[in-house]
């Protein structure tokens, strides 16, 4: 029915619409005026509800109305940001009737924030989620390993990110194993991309991940503020570091990895130890252990000199405790009326005579002396020490410090009464 038949028939009685009829005359002018088929309104959002079936359901109010909207499924998977109630947003959509309540709504096809960009929005709303569940917490940052053996690195196999990697970690240590697990950075089936490249990376045995690309536009990078992207990030076994963009763009990855670098360069020069250095630091740790090792060596070297001199000087204080423990012993057995026969008396001053005689300091006494290196090693023969070596001499009293002047090889003993020694040949 036209607009013109509907209103020949006001004043009409017994030609009275019907409900449906006039609901659909409602929905036909209002959805065929060309200034609602296409246009934005702005308002605040109240009573937002996203349902099961993936259908937004809300109102737009101002000061002196009120406009019911719907965003089916469909739109409502592209939102970049989350609308709550209160926030000022714009609407692009239709008019349309619903004609079971009798009611026009708008029927949204987008929507954006009103004064901040939706990117940045959905930004700062994923941030501040994540942030909330400890996702970001220095108590999940794990440490990269200090020598790694293989690095993957998730990142397109032609953009520039993944030639500057390999070049500076090539230079930093050849040795370490680069493993490329390529992946999109940038469009829609990005974010999906780099979940299954993360899996991947961590499977292939690698001690830590590399994930990035290089500069772009916040669009460009906006696969890595994915919320599943950053999941997967902080549920990669093995460590992750996030090099996307410049210096100055930050992403979720950023927060959420282990450690963030500002460009993928900087990335492998975090990731990879420099040789030299290493050889360097290990040049120092031997030294340092040998010098330990050394000063241990001298100690025992002092430690043990000190106990033999000791020794070899008064053998005698080593028997002097066990002696005055015997002769305190024959004094209470006397006092008890028990006497040591003279026969087990001599049998004891017999032995203590025999020992005495064979003591080192007696041996000294007779003259014979004992040389020792600066090892404390007793020298027996010639070719025990050389010319120039410092030695000690141990008399009976004191000791002497000398130096080899020669060595005369073959020399035999003194012959009684005195006289040079033989050699060992008649002459």
């Amino acid at each position: 029915m036209s607009v013109a038949g509907a209103v020949a028939s006001v004043g009409s009685p017994d030609r009275a619409w019907s409900v449906s009829a006039l609901t659909a005359m409602v929905k036909e002018l209002l959805e065929q005026e060309p200034e609602l088929t296409d246009f934005w309104v702005h308002g605040e959002v109240s009573n937002f509800k996203r349902h099961t079936s993936g259908h937004c359901y809300f109102t737009l109010k101002d000061a002196g109305a009120t406009l019911r909207c719907v965003m089916f499924r469909g739109q409502a998977a592209s939102l970049p940001f989350r609308p709550s109630d209160g926030m000022a947003v714009r609407v692009r959509g239709r008019i349309g009737v619903f004609a079971r309540d009798g009611t026009y709504q708008c029927y949204a096809q987008c929507m954006e924030p009103a004064g901040l960009g939706s990117l940045h929005l959905a930004f700062e709303q994923l941030k501040a989620r994540l942030a909330a569940e400890g996702l970001f917490a220095e108590a999940c940052k794990r440490p990269l390993p200090r020598f790694p053996k293989r690095v993957a690195l998730v990142t397109s196999p032609t953009g520039a990110a993944l030639r500057d990697m390999v070049h500076v970690a090539t230079r930093r240590c050849p040795t370490v194993e680069l493993v490329l697990v390529p992946a999109l950075v940038q469009g829609a089936d990005a974010p999906a991309s780099l979940v299954q490249a993360i899996g991947l990376a961590a499977a292939c045995g690698a001690d830590v991940v590399i994930v990035g690309r290089g500069g772009g536009s916040l669009e460009e990078l906006w696969a890595f503020n994915d919320e599943a992207v950053a999941r997967a990030i902080r549920e990669c076994p093995v460590p992750v570091v996030s090099a996307v963009g410049h210096e100055t763009d930050f992403t979720i990855a950023d927060f959420v990895a282990d450690r963030r670098a500002p460009t993928p360069s900087a990335a492998a020069e975090v990731v990879v130890p420099e040789r030299t250095a290493l050889r360097a630091e290990l040049e120092a740790c031997l030294m340092k252990a040998l010098g330990a090792v050394r000063a241990r060596v001298q100690r025992e070297r002092i430690r043990l000199y000190g106990a033999t001199r000791g020794v070899l000087e008064r053998p005698d204080a080593a028997l002097r405790p066990q002696h005055l423990r015997l002769q305190h012993a024959a004094q209470q057995l006397a006092q008890m009326g028990i006497r040591v026969s003279e026969r087990r008396m001599g049998q004891f001053q017999a032995l203590a005579g025999r020992l005495e005689a064979m003591s080192p300091m007696g041996v000294l006494a007779r003259g014979f002396a004992v040389c020792r290196d600066t090892q404390g090693r007793v020298l027996t023969r010639v070719m025990d020490t050389s010319v120039g070596a410092r030695v000690e001499v141990l008399l009976a009293e004191g000791a002497l410090q000398a130096r080899v002047e020669a060595q005369l090889p073959g020399i035999g003993v003194w012959k009684q009464g005195g006289g040079p020694p033989s050699n060992g040949k008649r002459s």
